[in-house]
């Protein structure tokens, strides 16, 4: 009991570690990706050069790597986790031992969305953040100083700037109801749904703490885009463990090649190289962020995107219905999206594929350090 304690504590002490080293080398790729994704427009394009000058300093490369790291680590756990459920299942009675890839496409995709669930709240945290590194906040007095917000308002809907022009238009269109009340601008700064219709969402700077996001947008917003979060990581688990497995297969069938007795299951052909592993690995993983970064795009907007509470509410009661088309409401593309839905692709290949390597490598090499102590 005690062995399988430790052995148990020094593949889970191997996985956080390899995740955490990935994660913090990788990181910098991760923040010129995000910054390009949620900064471009339809028009307009950032370079990677555009990026880090907004940024100003290295240290804004590495904001909200603490959130990532956190995800990473319960994420990928469950990933790998829920795969190696199902595919002990579709192992058990076999006498190889093996996995086929359709097998593996299939579990890996049920992975990928239990990733998704569990990292979603990480995710936003760091989106942030990242975005909150490249946003020159001024140093003059802000428009929200020069404007009194109601003590309501204030409380209600943290970070609210009203839009003193859309307000008079309103109060000058209401003052045909009655003249008796004697401020009627004040009244109507006393009602939160005029956010809506006066004002404007702060700056993702201004909500980027747990407490503020909570406040603001509720607790539903942790899991904002999670239907392109779920499509994206889905596909990324599937195309991820299927290409793994048959390069995995590959080299054994061409290790096997020429031995003598000629081997009848995989113990015999005998373990790969950690070498080979983590490079197949690491292709797989870039070919699985290059199927994915289409989804990717949109979750990353999504999240970076202030939404109050109370015009989700507004949305809920007078049933506002997604647009675009079909496809794009069930994977939570927004239509205006459609143009950089490619935005920092090759920075996101990079990324997953020298990660999925890093992640591979080192955790074969802790865990052997490990378990020979």
């Amino acid at each position: 009991m005690m062995l399988e304690e430790n052995l148990f504590a020094s593949h889970a002490i191997a996985g956080v570690g390899s995740v955490a080293l990935a994660s913090s080398l990788t990181y910098p790729l991760d923040t010129i990706k995000v910054l390009k994704q949620v900064g471009s427009g339809s028009n307009k394009q950032l370079s990677s050069l555009q990026v880090l000058n907004r940024l100003g300093s290295l240290s804004g490369l590495y904001s909200g790597l603490g959130w990532s790291t956190l995800g990473r680590s319960f994420g990928m756990g469950a990933r790998f986790g829920v795969y190696e459920i199902l595919s002990a299942f579709y192992k058990d009675g076999r006498e190889d031992n093996y996995v086929y890839v359709s097998e593996a496409l299939m579990a890996g995709m049920v992975a990928g969305a239990a990733e998704a669930l569990i990292s979603s709240p990480f995710e936003l945290m760091k989106v942030r953040a990242q975005v909150s590194s490249a946003i020159r906040v001024q140093t003059s007095t802000s428009v929200a100083e020069n404007v009194t917000v109601s003590p309501v308002i204030r409380r209600l809907l943290h970070g609210y700037t009203p839009d003193l022009k859309a307000l008079s238009h309103s109060t000058g269109l209401l003052s045909i109801l009655t003249n008796k009340h004697p401020d009627l601008m004040g009244a109507l700064q006393e009602y939160p749904w005029m956010m809506s219709g006066s004002g404007r969402p702060p700056l993702v700077s201004s909500v980027r703490r747990p407490s503020d996001i909570v406040s603001l947008e509720g607790w539903g917003a942790f899991w904002r885009g999670l239907r392109s979060g779920v499509v994206r990581d889905s596909v990324f688990g599937g195309i991820f463990f299927s290409s793994w497995q048959f390069l995995h297969r590959a080299m054994l069938d061409w290790k096997a090649v020429g031995m003598d007795p000629e081997p009848r299951s995989d113990e015999e052909i005998g373990p790969l190289p950690p070498l080979y592993v983590s490079l197949a690995a690491g292709f797989s993983g870039a070919v699985a962020a290059a199927a994915s970064h289409c989804f990717d795009t949109a979750k990353n907007r999504s999240q970076s995107i202030v939404l109050p509470k109370y015009v989700s509410l507004e949305r809920k009661l007078l049933k506002w219905n997604r647009p675009g088309k079909r496809f794009e409401r069930a994977t939570g593309i927004h239509p205006a999206d459609r143009n950089l839905l490619f935005r920092g692709f090759w920075l996101r290949m990079a990324r997953s594929g020298f990660a999925s390597f890093m992640i591979v490598g080192s955790y074969y090499l802790a865990v052997d350090y490990l378990v020979s102590r």
